[in-house]
């Protein structure tokens, strides 16, 4: 299955026509709103989403989703697999962060992550390794670790 986002440009095939935006990019055939699960790679393993809206070729099969729906795909794969690992979830991340009075870069540069890397697993566009996982847990529950971090991580 081949899972394409659809742009707002219209789309123009080989054959020099000019489709309209709700057109399969594949055959041209007009692609109707259907649901159903579909699979998405996180931290390397395939996660089962239910229920994803998208628009379907009734022709030729193809699958597209629009931005939208591509992005809520990303959030809610993120989320089955933090549940499925028993990972914090987005909200606890942010709880704990806030709870510390941390800023997401001052959080950041305590684990020695890239600047955005903190907000994409607050807003559930990335999901942290276990490692990263145990880590928060021990900055979460043992008195004096933001401390010691604050003096080794430079």
């Amino acid at each position: 299955m081949k899972i394409k986002t659809p742009s707002k440009k219209k789309t123009v095939p080989r054959r020099g026509r000019v489709l309209p935006d709700d057109a399969c990019p594949a055959c041209g055939t007009t692609m109707v709103e259907k649901r159903r699960t579909l699979r998405l790679p996180v931290n390397g393993e395939e996660i089962s989403v239910p229920s994803v809206a998208h628009l379907a070729c009734p022709k030729c099969g193809e699958v597209v989703l629009r931005h939208r729906d591509s992005r809520r795909l990303g959030e809610d794969a993120a989320a089955i697999y933090r549940k499925k690992h028993g990972l914090l979830s987005a909200e606890e991340i942010r709880a704990l962060r806030e709870r510390l009075d941390l800023t997401q870069a001052d959080l950041a540069r305590l684990l020695r992550l890239g600047a955005n890397t903190v907000s994409r697993w607050e807003s559930g566009r990335n999901v942290q390794t276990g490692a990263m996982d145990i880590l928060l847990r021990l900055i979460r529950d043992l008195p004096g670790s933001v401390e010691y971090l604050r003096s080794h991580a430079a």
